[in-house]
């Protein structure tokens, strides 16, 4: 990927001159457009004007899914995600979406407004970039997904994002990333002293009702 080349993306503002931000990361196969419907369903009338970004992720060749070329944030090896992972992939990606931030930042929000959010893949480079990241985010949104790179993320996390509020929720039946998983996660965050706020769903690789819920409220209260 070209270091200059911003990655596209779906837009959309709740109001004139937005002064907040949420930049909101696909999964596996999906693209921007997977999320984009949820922006009315939050009901964020009482929050200051925000732009919610949704970026599309390059389209590379997915191992796991037999060499097939799709929207992917990094390659996945393994069912098991961890024992070998696309560290290369995982960074480039990483910088993407720290350009994406910077481009916020130039067009008047300033990081510590902005959210960063994802789903299942995109939870993995949320939860990754966040913790890397130079400058304090408002907030990270962790659905349906792991913390990637484990193993470095003590050593290269920067010291800008230790407060920032971690929403991280999951499905209880979760056949594609496991409960487990998730679980190891939050405990690994935990034990770095990250404040999260762990939510679970009885529901699938999926969204439901009650998180949307339970994800504005966090919304509201973090871009207040």
């Amino acid at each position: 990927m070209s270091t200059t080349a911003l990655l596209e993306c779906i837009e959309i503002e709740t109001g004139p001159t937005p002064q907040r931000a949420v930049i909101w990361l696909h999964g596996l196969g999906a693209d921007g457009n997977d999320f984009a419907p949820l922006v009315p369903e939050l009901g964020l009338n009482d929050v200051p004007p925000t732009r919610f970004i949704f970026p599309h992720a390059q389209v590379r060749p997915v191992t796991i899914n037999q060499g097939m070329a799709m929207r992917a944030w990094y390659d996945i090896f393994a069912p098991d995600l961890v024992r070998r992972e696309d560290d290369a992939g995982i960074r480039e990606s990483e910088q993407a979406i720290a350009a994406l931030i910077a481009r916020e930042n130039e067009r008047g929000i300033a990081t510590d407004k902005i959210v960063l959010a994802g789903f299942s893949q995109g939870c993995a480079m949320t939860l990754h970039t966040g913790l890397r990241l130079s400058q304090k985010l408002a907030g990270m949104l962790a659905l349906s997904g792991y913390l990637p790179l484990a193993a470095s993320a003590e050593a290269e996390r920067h010291d800008a994002n230790r407060d920032t509020p971690i929403f991280m929720a999951h499905g209880t039946m979760d056949p594609v990333i496991t409960l487990d998983r998730a679980q190891a996660s939050r405990q690994a965050l935990e034990k770095m002293g990250y404040p999260v706020s762990w939510h679970t769903y009885p529901m699938p690789h999926s969204v439901c009702l009650e998180e949307v819920q339970d994800i504005a409220a966090f919304l509201r209260k973090v871009l207040a």
